[in-house]
C-alpha cells in the first residue's frame, strides 16, 4: 500500500480491511467491513482493484475456513468490484497455483484464478509469489528458516527458486494496476526474485 500512496498516477487508494489501519494518508480511505457479510456489501467505483488478501492453513484453522478466505473472499470482492464498473483487477497469487495439484494450497489459488477468469475483467494480472522475504507482523517459523537458506543459495539457485522480496511484489502489484493491458497476464517468481 505505501508503494500505491506514493506513486504520483494514483490519486486515492480504497482499503478494504477487516480491522482499521492506524496509518492516516490524504490518499487513503480505509473501509472496515465484515468479509462474511460480502454479499450485501457495495464496493466503491474504482479504476483498478488489488487482491492481497490470504491466510495460512494454521490461522484459518481449517481447509473449509481456508478455501472461505483464500477463495470466498477474494471471488466476492471480484464480483463486487466487477459490478461497479471496475476494469482492472490484479491478485497476489502464488507460485504453483494450479486447479488441479495434489497440493490443497497451490489448488485454491488456482481455483480462484481459474474463478476469476470468469468474472470478466478486461485487464487481469496474477502475481505469482514464491518464498516472501520481508518483515511480518507474524512469525512463520518455516518461511523464516526456508528465507534464510534460500537467501544464502540466492547467487547459486535459479531464479524461480530464490527469495521473492516484498517490495518487489508490492512494485508489480502496482504495477499491473497503475499501467494496465488488456488480456491475462502472469508475473513469475522468477521475475519477482530479488
Amino acid at each position: 500500500m505505501q508503494q500505491l500512496l506514493a506513486d504520483v498516477r494514483c490519486t486515492g487508494v480504497v482499503a478494504v480491511t477487516r480491522r482499521a489501519l492506524t496509518q492516516i494518508h490524504p490518499k487513503l480511505r480505509n473501509q472496515v467491513i465484515d468479509f462474511d457479510r460480502l454479499d450485501n456489501w457495495t464496493a466503491p467505483r474504482m479504476e483498478a482493484a488489488i487482491c492481497a488478501l490470504g491466510s495460512t492453513m494454521k490461522q484459518a484453522g481449517s481447509r473449509e475456513a481456508f478455501y472461505r478466505i483464500d477463495h470466498g473472499y477474494p471471488m466476492a470482492l471480484a464480483r463486487a468490484a466487477c459490478a461497479q464498473g471496475t476494469s482492472v483487477f490484479v491478485l497476489n497469487s502464488a507460485a504453483g497455483a494450479d486447479a488441479h495439484s495434489r497440493i490443497f494450497y497451490n489448488r485454491v489459488k488456482g481455483e480462484l484464478e481459474r474463478d476469476l477468469r470468469a468474472v470478466g475483467f478486461p485487464s487481469l494480472t496474477f502475481v505469482r509469489p514464491g518464498l516472501i522475504g520481508g518483515e511480518r507482523e507474524e512469525r512463520r517459523t518455516g518461511e523464516h528458516v526456508g528465507s534464510l537458506v534460500l537467501g544464502a543459495l540466492g547467487p547459486i539457485l535459479p531464479r524461480r527458486f530464490r527469495v521473492n522480496p516484498a517490495e518487489r511484489i508490492a512494485a508489480a502489484l502496482v504495477s499491473a494496476a497503475l499501467a494496465p493491458a488488456r488480456g491475462e497476464h502472469h508475473v513469475e517468481a522468477a521475475e519477482l526474485a530479488g
